[in-house]
């Protein structure tokens, strides 16, 4: 899995994809949060806290993981490695995971530069130090377990198709889906909207988001991200088959 895993960050940084995606995330939560004007913009919130990345992190990374993930396995297929990958002395959890963890490791390189925000917002609050670091480390392990679960989506998605503009579309549909599809069935069934709304992703994101670390929320991310990656194993099974 080791190798896989070099491997995966050698091909992203050995070229401008890993660059790119932290470039692109950094950029645009840089202007939404501190350039235009808008409700995303933290100079106008008049409160001395993150929501806003919070709020908007989930949007950009439904777009920036699925174009990380795709290739992963269907550039594999369109270049006729795969088989040959599949031949090597490693078992295909271990590909899978290699894998899924060098695209999670990018992401989670995109996130760190953004502790300086937390910096700034706390330097700005009056009195100086006035943020609520509880909730703010909350959502940071919230983004980690959504990135997880994005991740785990996109690797599988990658498996569907040898044409990476097929895995990248497939994947923000679920993506799409799994985080604000759940909160759009529970506003039109409101008998059961507190069960429909706990199988979306953005309920429980909310959830670490109030500085509570749940128990069923973990469970809920690591489940999600489980069954993407075991789908995964299952389909390149068939594959290799």
């Amino acid at each position: 899995m080791k190798a896989i895993l070099l491997r995966e960050i050698k091909s992203f940084f050995g070229s401008p994809i890993g660059y790119l995606v932290i470039a692109l995330f950094l950029i645009l939560n840089g202007l939404f949060l501190w350039v235009f004007d808008g409700e995303y913009n933290l100079m106008n919130t008049g409160f001395a806290d993150m929501t806003p990345f919070f709020t908007l992190s989930p949007w950009i990374l439904i777009f920036l993981i699925p174009a990380v993930t795709m290739r992963s396995f269907s550039d594999e297929k369109k270049q006729g490695t795969l088989e040959l990958l599949l031949t090597k002395p490693l078992s295909i959890w271990q590909i899978v995971n290699g894998k899924f963890l060098g695209a999670l490791l990018l992401i989670i390189m995109a996130i760190i530069p953004t502790f300086i925000y937390v910096v700034v917002i706390s330097k700005l609050g009056m009195p100086e130090g006035n943020i609520d670091m509880g909730s703010t480390i909350g959502s940071y392990f919230g983004l980690v377990f959504l990135i997880a679960a994005y991740s785990a989506i996109g690797i599988f998605t990658s498996t569907l198709s040898d044409n990476q503009i097929v895995a990248f579309i497939i994947s923000v549909f679920v993506c799409f889906f799994f985080y604000f599809g759940f909160e759009g069935l529970a506003s039109m069934t409101p008998t059961f909207s507190t069960i429909i709304s706990a199988l979306g992703m953005q309920d429980h994101f909310k959830s670490m988001g109030r500085g509570v670390i749940d128990t069923r929320d973990i469970l809920y991310f690591v489940s999600l991200t489980v069954l993407f990656l075991s789908l995964t194993v299952y389909k390149l099974k068939s594959l290799k088959l």
